[in-house]
């Protein structure tokens, strides 16, 4: 799979979180997945765009979101996740990398501490091996 830098960086940021899986989902009948939902013990905080425009929707918080689009043009909405907790980012727009990766780290702990004590344990037992 070829991706684009910004894209592939990403990725690869994305990758190295603790407990980080990626599932590739494709529309029916292509053979290719156009996009890669991260999970965190079975609970998405990132859909990363790997074919077509270069974006990625993660999950914010709410008093963040309204501040986030007036500061950006790159953000905004797409899809059908709900418009108060999750926000799209276009990779190749204003949205500075460091930004985007510190929204995705936010993204990926939001979705952690409402992982169970039980999930938590398992994830904190998976980073230390």
């Amino acid at each position: 799979m070829d991706l684009a830098p910004r894209t592939a960086a990403l990725k690869t940021y994305l990758d190295a979180l603790p407990g980080s899986v990626a599932d590739p989902r494709g529309p029916p009948r292509s053979g290719a997945p156009n996009i890669l939902i991260y999970k965190v013990m079975g609970k998405m905080f990132a859909i990363l765009s790997i074919r077509g425009p270069e974006r990625i929707n993660v999950k914010c918080d709410p008093h963040l979101v309204e501040i986030l689009k007036e500061q950006y043009v790159g953000v905004g909405h797409r899809g059908h996740l709900d418009r108060r907790f999750w926000i799209c980012v276009a990779l190749d727009a204003d949205v500075p990398p460091e930004e985007i990766e510190s929204l995705a780290a936010s993204s990926y702990a939001l979705v952690r501490a409402g992982l169970t004590r039980k999930q938590q344990a398992e994830l904190a037992a998976l980073a230390s091996a």
